[in-house]
């Protein structure tokens, strides 16, 4: 499978996991500190804005990447802006020679190959639906789907696997934490979490 369809099952994985959000549950803990579950949505949402931008040769402009509320709708909000990040990377993968795209909150900014710009958006938002089902409580069907399909587990361990180690790329206030040990036997997609800075044992705290 390309990269780009890769990317389309991780977001139909994804929006699975969003849908099932209440609006009454937008002020659970996540593992993302100091985010409630409110502000990881309208992040992703705002990811998903700034991406299709990118993709379509806006992406150097800040303004397309902020957050954006999700109201009490956040599975409308976040499917809505899914499908038009799905579009905008259709579009730039049809050109005969896709452009590179600007990310301005990655590394240097770019420009970035499509390809691998479509990848930091897979880890992106796998990794991102696993912390939205761990504050639901429920993180263990997402790993279990997403490791039920080999190609896709294993573009988001080769993506997690290329995030550099050191500082000042990792730590309080960055988007990945100090990579993590992991016990033997753990599954791929625990690894990945853990290459993040992610503990992959996170649970909410009981309220």
């Amino acid at each position: 499978m390309s990269v780009l369809e890769l990317h389309g099952r991780a977001m139909e994985l994804a929006a699975a996991v969003v849908d099932t959000v209440q609006p009454e549950q937008l002020v659970l803990v996540t593992p993302c500190a100091g985010w409630p579950l409110r502000r990881l949505l309208e992040h992703e949402v705002g990811q998903h804005r700034g991406f299709a931008a990118a993709a379509l040769g806006a992406g150097a402009d800040r303004t397309r990447w902020r957050d954006v509320p999700v109201h009490g709708d956040p599975a409308g909000a976040f499917r809505r802006s899914a499908a038009r990040l799905t579009a905008a990377f259709a579009t730039a993968a049809a050109a005969a020679e896709p452009a590179p795209l600007c990310l301005p909150e990655i590394g240097d900014g770019g420009p970035f190959p499509l390809d691998r710009a479509i990848g930091f958006h897979l880890l992106d938002t796998l990794v991102h639906a696993w912390d939205v089902a761990a504050a639901l409580g429920s993180p263990a069907r997402l790993v279990a789907a997403v490791q039920a399909e080999p190609p896709l587990v294993g573009a988001l361990l080769a993506v997690a696997g290329a995030v550099p180690a050191g500082v000042p790329a990792r730590g309080p206030g960055q988007a990945f934490g100090a990579v993590r040990a992991v016990p033997d036997g753990a599954g791929p997609f625990d690894r990945a979490l853990a290459l993040l800075g992610r503990d992959p044992a996170w649970r909410a705290p009981v309220r």
